[in-house]
């Protein structure tokens, strides 16, 4: 069983959230878990590099030196790959896909999993934010200060936009946001606490599902 404390945004404390072992039993493979991460991280790749082979170089038709006499081993071409300026073997291309595939099933495991985690080490609380109190950076700050994760990594998630409070919050160090339809299991990995915006018992517990 998981307790971890629910904060107005003064960092006055408003009570707790208590989720049951069923829903945090979570495992997983070590291995799995590399797999997906490696993968993720790949993912991000723009995948732009592109170098140019013999062909494509722009370098002169004209044989470098004779073909014998000269106790040299013989040459074509100032294009190929032994020469500065010549074209690269095997080198990157745009054209391949390189994107690795991440299955569905594993990336929930891996979600729930750091989930369960953070919320089994009590690094997990939940903000009532009403976004009208929502106005200036050092009031985020502030609030951070008040709960104790000044200075921590912090991942807030959230299940609606709330752009007010990102803005105040872009100049924080450490501090990222994630919506719950768009969460990754890297982000929850290198973060140390989460912040809930709004969520309730059943809601967390949908997202551990």
């Amino acid at each position: 069983m998981a307790t971890f404390k629910k904060y107005d945004f003064s960092g006055k404390e408003n009570g707790q959230i208590t989720i049951e072992d069923e829903h945090l039993n979570t495992t997983a493979d070590p291995q799995m878990i590399k797999d997906y991460i490696v993968a993720h991280l790949a993912n991000q790749r723009q995948w732009s590099a592109n170098t140019k082979g013999r062909s494509e170089v722009n370098a002169t038709g004209a044989k470098p030196h004779k073909q014998k006499g000269l106790g040299r081993a013989r040459q074509g071409c100032l294009a190929a790959p032994q020469y500065r300026g010549g074209g690269r073997v095997f080198g990157p291309k745009p054209k391949f896909d390189q994107h690795v595939k991440v299955n569905h099933k594993q990336k929930r495991i891996a979600i729930s999993y750091f989930l369960s985690e953070k919320l089994k080490n009590n690094n997990a609380v939940v903000l009532e934010l009403s976004p009208s109190k929502v106005s200036k950076t050092k009031e985020v700050v502030s609030f951070f200060k008040n709960i104790g994760l000044s200075g921590k990594r912090v991942l807030v998630l959230t299940k609606a936009p709330i752009e007010e409070f990102k803005r105040c919050a872009r100049n924080i160090q450490k501090v990222e946001f994630a919506s719950i339809s768009n969460l990754n299991g890297y982000n929850l990995a290198l973060c140390q606490d989460i912040v809930f915006v709004d969520m309730g018992v059943e809601d967390l517990k949908k997202v551990l599902s």
